[in-house]
């Protein structure tokens, strides 16, 4: 810092030096005047047209090109980070979230985990679009929780996905196409669901390498054979614990078994048990043979019924009309036959 006086060492005028010392420290009556010394501006460079719109194209490219990939960047950085409550492998491929009292599943997960298990919660719903962003799941475990229905393409873009289990919750129905696009998947297990009433036709389709399919434990009275018709690789299945109707329906879904399944692993199904009718709850299922079923042959479906009772209607009709025409027919004879002879006497 230097004082006004300090300037006539480098100015013979102080006023030369003016445009190159800048005010330093307020001034007041009792204080010098101080005064330091800066650098002096360099020239303005001319305005040049090429230049700006260079500049100003760049600067569009970083905000339209640059700047939403690191925002993306930013949402999705939790790709690097283990949710709460949650274990999780060094790779970030595994997450374990299961016996941790929750309510409601992790509402960020790490980008391309294989392995994820929510089980033994208090799980009631799954939100829509929950693992639209995992496309390399292939092992997900829900079960143990209180779900009663999952969302419309949920699996939408699970294509790897192998092992699914939906065992011990409280499902209802499954939407018809819910899995059809995990068409990898090997392991499905919806056991231990005891409002599961029904398996739509179609449910499975698509599920050519599925190998083990378990419903033990539900709601099932029936199961149609064209529900079963598409898993071509099915080896085992669980029927067991069922309030199966051992009548008539049934019969198919025996022979497609006996026809199908491998027997090597088919030991579940074999404990399956009749519900109904009264004479046959506790028979085993597999017990029944072609001789039970015989009636079956012979029995009239609510089709034939109707048509018998439209041919007994028709008939009984056809009668009356008949019956009819006879008494006029008859009556005529009896008034043509005393006309007769009352022209003869």
């Amino acid at each position: 810092m230097l004082s006004f006086k300090h300037l006539e060492k480098f100015c013979s005028y102080p006023s030369c030096c003016y445009p190159f010392i800048s005010l330093s420290h307020s001034v007041s009556p009792s204080s010098p005047l101080f005064f330091s010394l800066s650098p002096p501006l360099p020239p303005r460079a001319p305005f040049n047209l090429p230049s700006f719109f260079l500049s100003a194209i760049l600067l569009l490219f970083l905000c339209l090109v640059v700047a939403p990939s690191s925002f993306s960047a930013a949402l999705g950085s939790n790709s690097g980070k283990c949710p709460p409550l949650c274990t999780c492998t060094m790779n970030l491929t595994s997450v374990d979230c299961s016996n941790q009292q929750l309510f409601s599943p992790p509402p960020l997960l790490p980008r391309g985990i294989r392995n994820l298990s929510l089980a033994h919660n208090s799980i009631e719903m799954m939100p829509s679009g929950y693992l639209s962003c995992q496309p390399e799941l292939v092992w997900l475990d829900l079960s143990n929780n209180s779900i009663m229905t999952l969302p419309h393409g949920m699996f939408s873009s699970q294509a790897k996905l192998q092992f699914l289990d939906l065992s011990r919750n409280n499902l209802t129905s499954l939407p018809a196409s819910l899995l059809h696009p995990a068409q990898r998947l090997t392991f499905l297990r919806l056991a231990r669901n005891p409002w599961l009433t029904e398996l739509v036709v179609d449910q499975f389709a698509g599920l050519a390498l599925l190998q083990e399919l378990d419903v033990g434990h539900c709601g099932l009275r029936v199961l149609s054979v064209q529900v079963l018709d598409g898993l071509v690789g099915l080896s085992s299945l669980q029927l067991e614990g069922n309030p199966w109707v051992c009548g008539c329906a049934v019969e198919p879904l025996l022979n497609w078994v006996r026809n199908k399944i491998h027997r090597c692993s088919a030991g579940p199904t074999l404990t399956a048990e009749c519900h109904s009718p009264p004479e046959l709850e506790g028979i085993p299922l597999f017990s029944l043979t072609e001789e039970s079923f015989r009636a079956c042959r012979f029995a009239l479906s609510l089709d034939d019924y109707l048509f018998i009772a439209f041919v007994g209607f028709v008939v009984s009709i056809a009668s009356v009309a008949t019956n009819f025409l006879l008494g006029i027919t008859a009556n005529c004879c009896h008034r043509w036959s005393k006309a007769t002879d009352s022209e003869e006497i």
